[in-house]
């Protein structure tokens, strides 16, 4: 072989191991991407996942008591159901795709306008009261930078047929039962009127264009910014006095009399006025020391017409219920019905838990069962028995790899209550396994729960 056949041999080598070494670089690369889920999106499992479906029975069995009933929508309905028309989400924070016909599908951003579709739909000539529950998940596709997830668990109610103060205070009362009975103590619902702001901006005389910038600042909460765009516009010094205000619009029930002097627009004060009435329906359930009002919130949905409300508590800087009357929405859909509704932020609401060290009680009896071989038949009677009798219990077949003692400590990893070991003659030997921090928690909750006060 010539040295210039030799060279381009071990070229040829190197090259071909090079190119190997990068194929696996590339196939761990993958492999490792696929343990991961995309941006947005996550699993729960474990303790956190019962902790979850505690707390989702407990809300809904508050929903219930209510006398509502479930409902359940698709996942993806036509994009219209969603446009700016309706006042949902901006066309792109949803999640678009096409059918083979062609149409334009989105994963829903929120649920309300599904169940205004499917209310207007199947109670087409019904003028009394209709309460319609729901649970589901929502697709919003958020700015990466901003940390939110792209798909959050929502519970609800909508209260369609109702415009009574009566029927916002019970949404509120509904709201204070949901969050006491997930054991969370301190927290605050704030209530707003969107007319109380579409008032204002009528009473001065303010353009779309201008009416959208000055939205934009109250939300963001920049009254600075606020001040320097209204100092500029053209329109009353009253009037930029009044916008120039909302900073102090907030507060107790007091407060409300505070905002009536800003305004002689009849909208406005019919806005606070209603306010008025809804705090003293509250007086009827005892949750009035539970509310604050807030004139500046302005509650994304363009839908809302009247009340608007949000409920906050430690440990998350969301909201973990968001609501209002949605007065204008079900006639898109063909029906004229004056509706109220919320959603439960779940995932937000899981996180205060969670952060505020609630221990939540899963209220489950589980048994660990290890047997070897030749006692099979009697492990299986037994975790037949114990399941009966409404115990959890999972069967381990005991190897001879594993001592005993690490059972007992997968036994209390998992929260097993009972370590069974079955021997021979049908000889079996129990064992308490939870573990002493378990066991406070239960005891500091179960204490709680006897004595505890809102």
């Amino acid at each position: 072989m010539s040295r210039v056949s030799y060279y381009k041999l071990l070229d040829k080598i190197v090259i071909n191991e090079i190119n190997g070494f990068m194929a696996k670089k590339g196939d761990e690369k993958m492999n490792e991407k696929l343990l991961h889920t995309p941006v947005g999106v996550r699993d729960i499992y474990g303790k956190e996942c019962l902790a979850r479906h505690e707390i989702v029975s407990r809300i809904q069995k508050v929903i219930k008591s209510y006398a509502y009933s479930e409902v359940e929508t698709p996942s993806f309905e036509y994009f219209d159901i969603f446009n700016m028309d309706k006042g949902s989400a901006p066309s792109n924070e949803m999640y678009k795709f096409f059918d083979r016909d062609n149409n334009t599908l989105v994963l829903r951003p929120d649920i309300t306008p599904s169940i205004a579709r499917s209310a207007a739909k199947y109670f087409p000539d019904e003028e009394l009261p209709i309460r319609l529950s729901y649970m589901g998940r929502t697709y919003k596709n958020e700015p990466q930078h901003q940390g939110k997830l792209h798909e959050t668990t929502q519970i609800g109610c909508e209260l369609i047929n109702d415009d009574s103060s009566a029927a916002d205070a019970e949404m509120l009362a509904c709201i204070v039962d949901i969050i006491k009975v997930t054991g969370l103590k301190d927290f605050q619902i704030e209530i707003g009127e969107v007319e109380f702001f579409n008032g204002i901006i009528e009473e001065a005389g303010i353009g779309k264009e201008e009416e959208e910038e000055i939205r934009k600042l109250i939300q963001l909460r920049n009254f600075f910014g606020l001040t320097e765009y209204v100092k500029n516009l053209d329109i009353s010094n009253k009037s930029k006095e009044t916008l120039c205000s909302f900073d102090k619009f907030f507060g107790g029930v007091e407060m409300l009399d505070k905002a009536e002097e800003y305004t002689s627009n009849e909208k406005a004060l019919t806005a606070v006025g209603r306010l008025r009435k809804v705090y003293n329906a509250l007086k009827f359930y005892g949750y009035e020391d539970c509310i604050g009002f807030d004139l500046g919130m302005l509650n994304g949905y363009g839908y809302y017409t009247g009340i608007v409300f949000r409920a906050y508590t430690y440990g998350t800087g969301s909201p973990v219920v968001l609501g209002g009357r949605y007065n204008n929405l079900l006639a898109k859909f063909g029906k004229d019905a004056p509706s109220i509704g919320f959603a439960i932020m779940v995932d937000d609401l899981m996180m205060a838990i969670s952060r505020q060290h609630i221990y939540v009680d899963t209220d489950t009896n589980r048994a660990l069962v290890i047997y070897e071989i030749e006692n099979q038949k009697e492990a299986v009677r037994l975790a037949e028995v114990l399941r009966m009798r409404n115990v959890e219990a999972s069967l381990i077949r005991k190897s001879k790899r594993h001592e005993i003692s690490e059972y007992f400590k997968y036994a209390r990893r998992y929260e097993f209550d009972r370590l069974y070991i079955v021997k021979e003659n049908e000889e079996v030997e129990e064992h308490l396994v939870m573990s002493e921090e378990i066991s406070l928690l239960k005891d500091k909750y179960n204490d709680n729960k006897a004595g505890g006060t809102l």
